[in-house]
């Protein structure tokens, strides 16, 4: 299984940016997805769960209100729209496959892992 992120890049507090996950679609369709992220020196951390029909979101605390998920199975693709950021949202993201059809905010409840996409918000 392959799961690909795209979107990272530089931004300016108060900014947004637009992350993307490329999954196989045999593989994803069926699952819920989500995104974690890993600030430099902590421990990876939950952002967004979504279950496999594109329903039931979760959030984590520190991004409520601001961060959006979605998916479009016909393309295999989650999408994260991030908006507002802040200089703590800086951290590499990283995509995955949950093990089951819903949303998941724990790392244990994911099997596939995407290799992660840098996001810096400079302040």
């Amino acid at each position: 299984v392959q799961l690909q992120a795209f979107g990272g890049g530089l931004v300016q507090a108060g900014g947004s940016l637009r992350l993307s996950c490329a999954a196989s679609r045999r593989t994803s369709s069926n699952n819920g997805m989500g995104w974690f992220r890993r600030a430099p020196g902590k421990e990876r951390e939950f952002v967004a769960s979504i279950d496999w029909r594109g329903g039931t979101p979760l959030y984590g605390d520190s991004v409520k209100g601001r961060f959006t998920i979605s998916r479009d199975n016909s393309k295999g693709t989650v999408i994260l729209q991030m908006d507002s950021l802040k200089p703590e949202d800086t951290a590499v993201y990283y995509c995955a496959v949950a093990r089951s059809s819903t949303a998941v905010a724990v790392e244990r409840g994911y099997q596939y892992w995407g290799q992660g996409t840098l996001v810096t918000v400079s302040s």
